[in-house]
This record gives structure tokens, C-alpha cells and sequence, in this order.
């Protein structure tokens, strides 16, 4: 199992994982510029070690996130959110074109909870006994 995540790791880095992760790492120099939305710059970046290599990792809702995060996440979801995950839709579409990158599609579509609420999330380790992801 850990070689086929391996194999797929790197095809998903060639095919779309290095993109999408230099889009993510752009957004969080941006939000790190203006020192207001460090915390958003913060959350891209997060996201983009995720969209690096996203095999054999899942993310999973942070206990005792609140009411901080909830308004976070409201503001993420106007100012980028859905860009996100209209690009993580179209890389799905893309990739889902021929069968090798099914998977790879199935990849992408599982990083649109954290492209629309990164706060009070956090991407851990595949089979770890945890919280699994929640509205």
C-alpha cells in the first residue's frame, strides 16, 4: 500500500500537485505581505504541503475549534474559497478524462472541504485513529 501512495504522490506532483501547490504557496505570500491576514497566509500554506502529496494523508476536524474559526472560515470562503474549489473541480475534470487519473481526480476532490473551511482543520496521517471531517 505505502508503494502505491508513493507512485501516485509522484504522478499527482508532475500531473497537478505542484501547480496547484504554487498557487497555494502565491496566496499565502500574498496573505503574509499584508500583515492582517497572516493567519490566511498561514492556512495556504498548510494547504499547499497538502496539495503536494496528498496520498496516504486525510484531513479531519481540529477538537475544540469554535466560533474564532467558524468566522474565519465564512471570510475565507468569500475572498478565496470558491476560487479554490472551482480549480480543484477543474483539475478533477481534467484528470478524470482518462482511467490512470481517476484516482488522481478522486485526490483533488478531497482537498475541497479544506480549500472551503482551512480553519479548525488539520491534515493528518491515513489510519490514524481520529474525528472524522464534519460540516
Amino acid at each position: 500500500m505505502a508503494l502505491l501512495r508513493l507512485i501516485l504522490n509522484i504522478i499527482w506532483f508532475f500531473v497537478a500537485g505542484f501547480w496547484l501547490a504554487f498557487g497555494y504557496v502565491i496566496a499565502g505570500i500574498i496573505c503574509c505581505i499584508l500583515i492582517v491576514t497572516i493567519p490566511f497566509g498561514v492556512a495556504s500554506f498548510r494547504m499547499a504541503s497538502y496539495a503536494i502529496w496528498p496520498f496516504g494523508r486525510d484531513l479531519v476536524r481540529r477538537s475544540g475549534s469554535g466560533g474564532g474559526a467558524t468566522f474565519m472560515n465564512v471570510i475565507w470562503l468569500i475572498v478565496a474559497g470558491w476560487w479554490l474549489t472551482i480549480g480543484h473541480i477543474a483539475t478533477a475534470l481534467a484528470l478524470a478524462v482518462t482511467i490512470i487519473g481517476i484516482p488522481l481526480a478522486w485526490a483533488s476532490l478531497k482537498m475541497i472541504p479544506v480549500a472551503l473551511a482551512p480553519f479548525g482543520n488539520e491534515i493528518v496521517r491515513s489510519g490514524q485513529p481520529r474525528e472524522p471531517w464534519r460540516f
